[in-house]
Parts: structure tokens; sequence; C-alpha cells
């Protein structure tokens, strides 16, 4: 399973006990609106591409943090 930075959650990308996938930010239970795929490319090879979760309120900012990092490959609409 994918891990998240300690200020974020971790992604729930598959449906669960809790319902549906919802956002990977810390603490945001909203429904996923898009998919951030990702890799760091010190760890992973060039196609290999991770995934977080993100509600609208929250894109921005969980893209931001991989993008500073040359982690953010591309955002997409999420579905399931």
């Amino acid at each position: 399973m994918d891990t998240a930075h300690p200020l974020f959650g971790s992604p729930t990308g598959h449906p669960g006990p809790d319902g549906p996938p919802k956002c990977s930010a810390k603490g945001c239970r909203d429904l996923a609106a898009w998919s951030l795929l990702w890799n760091n490319p010190k760890l992973h090879t060039p196609d290999r591409r991770k995934t977080w979760l993100a509600c609208d309120a929250h894109r921005d900012s969980l893209s931001q943090f991989l993008a500073v990092r040359g982690f953010l490959k591309e955002t997409e609409p999420f579905s399931e």
C-alpha cells in the first residue's frame, strides 16, 4: 500500500469498511474527486505511479506538496 507524508493521510483508493474512497488529506473525510499520480524518482522507476486522492478543497495543497518535490506527474478526475 502507498504511504503518505505525516502531514497528510494515507491514500484510500479502495472502498473499505469506511465507505467510498476519501481524500488523502489528513483528517479530511470528503469523497475523492481527483487522482494525483506521482512518483519519487530516487525510489521508483519512471513509469511507476503512486496515487493520492483529493477532494476539491485539498487538490491544490496536495498537488503543491508533491510538485515542490518534483513528484507530481499527473492530476486527473477520480473514477472508481
